[in-house]
């Protein structure tokens, strides 16, 4: 397995991240159970979750992805063979949000006793929080590292100005730095991410491990109609997809697909994952035989032509 390490971190994961955002949402624990302990079978081991997920969900309240990881980890043995991802910032109530020193010292141990850890491997700021000095962020997180709690920190939705900034202020304050981000990319969205922010990843040594990689199921080549869509979980998410560029990169994929005799899932990802500035992509499964075909990208090798048509279709 090729494995990659998570920016400058000195953490190497195999480069396909589990996302947990499925977790107490398409999938009950029962399930979650089965494909983490496929996931890590298959050997591969980053498992990206947030204390967010799934508050969309009108029956949860939030926690409910980290509360079935924890569940997870409390049958033992399995601490040791994964590197655990979350998140803080996303509202959680109207008084839970933010990017504050006191806010994010009193997330983490939410998180802790939710995943019944003694530590994240990986804790990230979900999005920006410009009303909060980053100075004051980067202190509670250098103060988390500094206790054992948290190992290395990430970001998550900032832009290519923000993230220099933070960088730069963590290299003047002699503190922990972000060493991975985490975009929204995927063949269907390029340009947010391609512009501005991977350059400045690739020159700083950030790691990217990008969500949305298979654009909410897009880019499994399941929805090509308005039909396919219809009542489905991720409908709005994927939806939005079908129109003559989304199509067009169906068509690509297909035609990649035959000459691999693999599926279109695992091309988009392969593709992701030969991008030079990519770690892992995140993706996420609700059933064995899926999350097997995604594991599979992981073992499929592009060629340049397959790249260049890929890039042409999605430009």
């Amino acid at each position: 397995m090729d494995m990659r390490e998570l920016g400058k971190s000195g953490i190497k994961v195999a480069p396909l991240a589990f996302g947990g955002n499925v977790f107490g949402w398409t999938a009950d624990q029962k399930t979650s159970f089965s494909l983490l302990d496929a996931f890590v079978a298959g050997g591969f081991s980053l498992v990206d979750t947030a204390d967010v997920y799934s508050r969309w969900v009108p029956t949860n309240k939030g926690g409910d992805s980290e509360i079935i990881i924890g569940n997870w980890l409390a049958q033992g043995g399995r601490r040791d063979k994964i590197v655990l991802a979350t998140k803080c910032g996303m509202e959680m109530a109207p008084d839970k949000k933010g990017l504050a020193k006191a806010y994010i010292l009193r997330s983490v141990e939410e998180s802790l006793t939710r995943l019944k850890t003694d530590h994240i491997d990986l804790y990230q700021a979900h999005r920006d929080d410009p009303e909060t000095p980053i100075e004051e962020t980067m202190e509670a997180y250098a103060l988390l590292v500094k206790q054992g709690k948290v190992r290395v920190i990430g970001a998550s939705n900032f832009d290519a100005k923000r993230l220099k900034e933070a960088l730069d202020i963590s290299a003047k304050m002699g503190v922990p730095r972000y060493h991975t981000l985490q975009p929204n990319y995927s063949l269907c969205e390029r340009a947010g991410f391609e512009a501005e922010l991977e350059p400045l990843c690739l020159k700083e040594g950030v790691g990217v491990i990008g969500y949305y990689s298979l654009a909410s199921g897009f880019l499994s080549g399941k929805y090509r109609t308005k039909a396919d869509v219809e009542g489905r979980a991720r409908a709005a998410g994927a939806g939005k997809y079908l129109n003559d560029k989304g199509l067009r990169i169906l068509a690509a994929l297909d035609a990649v697909s035959a000459t691999h005799g693999a599926k279109q899932a695992q091309v988009a990802l392969a593709w992701l994952m030969a991008r030079p500035s990519v770690t892992a992509p995140i993706a996420s499964a609700t059933s064995i035989p899926q999350l097997d075909e995604l594991m599979g990208a992981a073992r499929l090798t592009l060629s340049r032509d397959d790249i260049l048509k890929l890039d042409a279709a999605s430009a």
